[in-house]
């Protein structure tokens, strides 16, 4: 089994989140939250602020921990063939200057304000749904109930 610790950021503005279109390098685009994977030694809060400048040239202040969120993909499903357990921590940010720009050398090739009302027809992370739904329930445990991935809501 595989094993990844992630920060993710969720920014709503207006009606719009902020999402960042991610293309691997074998696989279909995808949306999906600014965020990624926490290094070695690096406090997740940290992180999610490194990850939003890295993926949209953007300058991100927290604003609160949204929750953690811990899902297994299958190795039928996975990537790499192999199972692989990702667990995210979920902050809600706020964008306070710079300009959208793609991620320099990444897999991030774009990133958009997006209405709300958008959301549910785009191809998407299941990260998406998991860290809207804890921006707009802020539950007291900071859990979210498990999202199903089919259709368009991806791995």
């Amino acid at each position: 089994m595989s094993f990844r610790l992630a920060a993710y950021a969720v920014c709503i503005e207006n009606g719009r989140a902020l999402l960042a279109r991610h293309m691997p390098p074998n696989g279909e685009s995808n949306w999906t939250l600014p965020g990624g994977r926490v290094e070695h030694c690096e406090d997740p809060f940290d992180a999610v602020i490194r990850e939003v400048a890295e993926e949209t040239g953007c300058i991100a202040v927290v604003d609160r921990l949204l929750g953690v969120d811990s899902r297994v993909i299958p190795a039928a499903e996975a990537h790499a063939g192999v199972e692989h357990q990702n667990v995210g921590v979920f902050y809600r940010v706020h964008i306070t200057g710079d300009r959208l720009r793609p991620e320099t050398n990444g897999e991030i090739t774009e990133s958009v304000w997006t209405d709300l009302s958008d959301v549910p027809g785009l191809r998407r992370s299941s990260l998406v749904d998991i860290g809207l739904s804890l921006a707009q329930a802020l539950p007291a445990t900071g859990h979210v109930d498990p999202v199903p991935v089919d259709g368009l809501i991806q791995h």
